[in-house]
């Protein structure tokens, strides 16, 4: 709705602006930069109006302002900067023109950043928000988006296969045969997709027909669909718009994925195993993550990108507050809670809360690298499934050890097999699970303290016939340590070298597993120790 002359007016008499309203003269121009501040402090203090033409001191005038003509473009460039929809118009006044920016406010629980801070005002001056005021922010209770009801929704907006599909996926979840006699009213009333009669935005969102969703400014309930045939091409080779009821969809959409997915096949004792590219719980989990977990209020949308060896999906919104890539296993917040016990009836996901710790075990059994957020940002996040299978042994060595024990492995468990089989460090957060992955024979440990080391055990190199390997696993770095002592001992030549300047060429070993190593080097005739005490010195043996 257009702001009137009257109301600008109203505006301009004022005693003085207030926390939701900034005067601008910007009689020629106005910097974009400036203006994404303003609308992200205004936005974060409840949102408000930017009036641009009007002098700020009182009386106000109308002094007109040439800043901004192509006022699409300008809000396009504010929904990218802050993904935050901010309406603009203009005002013809007699005096001149007049451009005002209506900024909502932000949602709850997510302020609006930009350029790397979250504004406010004090007084006349835009400054970051303090640490207390940030944290009051993020704290703030996140409401249910899928719970809310929409008064004006009917019952015709419900695609009927989509009611008749949550029906029998529910009947299937439960056993209770009884949900086949319910009248629709009544059966989404007990699924609460229905509230005193008016339907949710869940209902919508998972029943509704494509009418429906644009008539109900819900039309960012979609997911597109591409496929590319490498990282480089630009254009994508198939395209299609999901946008309707996510129950219409979802198994055609995996059926899409599944066109082009391709089998490696491993061999198992006498048998091979298809093991495809992308792995349909893994998918399915993920993409019912970006659907549940996503930021309705946020007018992005969901895109799925499939590529030959890899799968991309990213969702608008990011992580919830509290939430981040290293405690994404541990934490368990959603979004759309209306929305995950919707699909978990309908047995879609197996169990609340545990979709993100499925998809890395998936991943990690078919020796796939793990699945990768390292695109979250505040605005969104950006899930990578990698589809190559990087060791045919390291994926029959995980089936062979888990049939033998009879057990799964936790999925923590997977993940530091997974980091040492790649060579890569142990959490912290983890290493209370090495002893028990000792104790299964899975893993080993070499060295003390500081310098202490994990390859998987023998048992994996016996398995996959490299026996060589894990002797070369075992020793491979004690030489390599042996190597770089060699070389600063020839770079200090016979000035020599103290055993505290040594350790500083190894900080991962403790000062005596540097001693140990030294006086190696000096049995096999390649280093010698000159002097007594505090001076010794080691240096390259001479002659």
């Amino acid at each position: 709705m257009s702001t009137t002359v009257d109301e600008l007016e109203t505006w301009m008499t004022q005693p003085e602006e207030d926390e939701h309203l900034e005067f601008k003269e910007a009689k020629t121009q106005f910097d974009f930069e400036e203006l994404a501040k303003y609308c992200a402090a205004l936005s974060n203090e409840g949102g408000g109006r930017i009036v641009l033409g009007v002098t700020n001191q009182r009386p106000r005038r109308v002094v007109g302002s040439r800043a901004f003509r192509d006022l699409g473009n300008i809000r396009k460039r504010l929904l990218d900067a802050l993904r935050l929809r901010i309406e603009a118009d203009e005002i013809p006044h007699a005096d001149g023109r007049v451009v005002v920016f209506r900024i909502p406010r932000h949602p709850i629980g997510r302020p609006i950043q930009y350029q790397g801070s979250h504004w406010m005002r004090v007084g006349e001056h835009l400054v970051p928000m303090t640490a207390e005021k940030l944290r009051e922010k993020l704290n703030e209770a996140v409401l249910d988006f899928s719970a809310q009801v929409r008064p004006q929704a009917q019952l015709s907006d419900l695609h009927e296969d989509a009611i008749a599909r949550f029906r029998e996926l529910w009947m299937q979840k439960s056993g209770n045969e009884r949900l086949g006699q319910l009248d629709v009213p009544q059966l989404l009333a007990d699924a609460e997709l229905m509230r005193d009669g008016q339907l949710t935005n869940a209902a919508l969102i998972l029943l509704g027909t494509r009418a429906a969703l644009a008539r109900h400014q819900l039309a960012n309930a979609e997911v597109i669909f591409e496929y590319r045939g490498s990282d480089e091409v630009i254009q994508y080779e198939d395209r299609e718009n999901f946008r309707e009821g996510f129950l219409l969809f979802a198994d055609r959409l995996w059926e899409k994925i599944n066109l082009r997915n391709t089998v490696h096949q491993v061999q198992v004792g006498l048998f091979r195993m298809d093991v495809l590219t992308f792995n349909e719980r893994a998918v399915r989990e993920a993409l019912l993550n970006a659907v549940t977990h996503r930021d309705y209020q946020d007018p992005g949308l969901v895109f799925l990108r499939q590529y030959p060896r890899k799968l991309v999906i990213e969702s608008p919104g990011g992580f919830l507050p509290g939430i981040t890539v290293q405690n994404i296993l541990q934490e368990h917040r959603s979004r759309n809670r209306l929305i995950a016990e919707s699909l978990e009836r309908c047995g879609y996901v197996e169990r609340s809360g545990q979709g993100v710790r499925l998809i890395f075990e998936e991943c990690i059994r078919e020796a796939k690298l793990p699945p990768d957020y390292s695109g979250v940002t505040e605005h969104g996040v950006t899930l990578t499934l990698w589809g190559e299978v990087l060791d045919d042994r390291f994926l029959r060595f995980l089936q062979q050890v888990e049939k033998e024990t009879q057990s799964g492995f936790r999925t923590e468990d997977l993940i530091i097999l997974d980091l040492v089989h790649r060579e890569l460090p142990i959490p912290d957060a983890m290493k209370a699970r090495v002893p028990e992955l000792r104790a299964t024979g899975v893993l080993e440990t070499v060295g003390r303290g500081r310098g202490t080391r994990y390859i998987l055990s023998r048992r994996f190199y016996d398995f996959a016939g490299a026996r060589g390997a894990y002797t070369r696993r075992r020793g491979l770095d004690r030489e390599t340590h042996k190597e770089l002592l060699l070389k600063h001992l020839a770079d200090r030549g016979t000035e020599g070298s103290a055993l505290a300047e040594l350790s500083q060429v190894l900080p991962e070993l403790s000062q005596r597993q540097v001693q140990e190593l030294l006086k190696a080097l000096r049995d096999e005739g390649r280093a010698e120790l000159n002097g007594h005490g505090a001076g010794a010195k080691w240096s390259l043996k001479s002659g």
